[in-house]
C-alpha cells in the first residue's frame, strides 16, 4: 500500500473509533493488522501518534504509513506436538501440562509457539507478533485442547467468536473435598489480587464480571471430579472461583490445592471439550482430548457414591 490520507468530517469517520475507520478503508489489512500498524506508529493522528481506540472527531486528518515487514524475533523449536487436526486455517492441539503457550515474562523458549513456528512455516505472519496464531490460551500447568490460527481470517474469526462467547469450553477438574450441590454457578466478580500481582482474586479492587458453570461427575474419596464450564475468560478463572469456594483444584499451589504430602505434583485441570465453526467453512467443530494418564488413575479409584 502506499501513503494514506484521510480527512474526518461529521459525515466521515467522526464518532467511529481509529481501528475501525481505517479497518472500512484499509481493504488489504486485517483488523489485527491495522491494530499492529497503529501500535507501531504507522499511523499518525493530527501530526502524532495515538491509540488504536481513539475516537474521531471532525477536522482530524489521519496519516497512515506503508506498514514495515515485521521481522520475527521468534526461535523455531522442533518441540512435539500432539496435533488432534490441522488445515490451512486452524491447527488444534492437545497441549500438555508444563507448556508454556507464548513468550514472555521471561520465557523467551521452550514455548507452544517456538513450536508452531517449528512445524508450521509462515505462521509467524498471522495475528500478534509476538504470539502468532494464538487465539486463547491454557495456563501452563493446565493440559487440554486448543485451537490456534494458521491464516488472517481464521485469526480474525476466531478472536471475534472468543469474544462473542460463541466458543464452548469445558473442562474436567479434581477438586479437593466434597460439594453440597450436583451442579451450579460461581459468580464472583474476579480481579488482580489487591496485594499479590501474580494472583487473581474475588476481593480485587477493580474486579471484573466472571460466570462459571459445573456439574459433579464423581465423587472421590478425598476429591470430587468436576466438569467446568466458564463462560467468561478470565485469568485463573476455574482455579480462583472453586479455591474462594473452598474447594480448590487439586495440585494448584497458588490458590492453595497442594497436599501437604506433595503425592500430586500437577495441576488437575484439564481442558477436555472444544466447540466452535471453522472460521471458512462455518461447520460446527468439536474436538476432545482424552484425560492424561494421572487423571486416570486417581479418577479409577474406588468411588463413595
Amino acid at each position: 500500500m502506499t501513503r494514506r490520507t484521510f480527512h474526518i468530517t461529521l459525515s466521515h469517520g467522526a464518532g467511529q473509533r481509529l481501528d475501525v475507520f481505517l479497518a472500512a478503508h484499509l481493504e488489504e489489512l486485517t483488523r489485527s493488522q491495522i491494530q499492529n500498524l497503529v501500535a507501531d506508529m504507522g499511523v499518525r493522528l493530527n501530526g502524532t501518534w495515538t491509540k488504536a481506540s481513539h475516537r474521531l472527531q471532525a477536522d482530524d486528518v489521519v496519516d497512515v504509513e506503508p506498514p514495515v515487514p515485521r521481522v520475527s524475533r521468534l526461535i523455531p523449536e522442533n518441540i512435539p506436538l500432539d496435533i488432534i487436526f490441522s488445515d490451512e486455517h486452524i491447527i488444534v492441539i492437545n497441549k500438555p501440562a508444563g507448556l508454556v503457550v507464548h513468550p514472555g515474562a521471561g520465557v523467551e523458549h521452550g514455548t507452544l509457539v517456538n513450536a508452531l513456528v517449528y512445524h508450521f512455516p509462515g505462521i509467524e505472519r498471522v495475528g500478534d507478533p509476538e504470539r502468532p496464531g494464538i487465539v486463547h490460551r491454557l495456563d501452563k500447568e493446565t493440559s487440554g485442547v486448543m485451537v490456534a490460527a494458521r491464516s488472517e481470517l481464521a485469526y480474525e474469526e476466531l478472536k471475534r467468536q472468543f469474544k462473542a462467547r460463541e466458543v464452548e469450553k469445558h473442562y474436567l477438574a479434581l477438586v479437593w473435598g466434597h460439594l453440597q450441590v450436583e451442579e451450579g454457578k460461581i459468580d464472583w466478580a474476579l480481579g488482580r489480587h489487591p496485594r499479590d500481582r501474580q494472583k487473581i482474586s474475588i476481593r480485587s479492587r477493580k474486579p471484573r464480571s466472571a460466570l462459571t458453570y459445573f456439574s459433579v461427575r464423581k465423587v472421590l474419596e478425598e476429591f470430587t471430579l468436576v466438569e467446568v464450564k466458564p463462560v467468561t475468560g478470565r485469568t485463573h478463572q476455574i482455579r480462583v472461583h472453586f479455591a474462594a469456594a473452598g474447594h480448590p483444584v487439586v495440585g494448584d499451589t497458588r490458590y492453595g490445592g497442594k497436599d501437604k504430602e506433595g503425592r500430586y505434583v500437577r495441576l488437575y485441570l484439564h481442558a477436555w471439550h472444544l466447540v466452535f465453526s471453522h472460521p471458512a467453512a462455518k461447520t460446527l467443530l468439536e474436538f476432545y482430548s482424552p484425560l492424561p494418564p494421572e487423571f486416570q488413575e486417581i479418577i479409577h479409584a474406588p468411588s463413595v457414591t
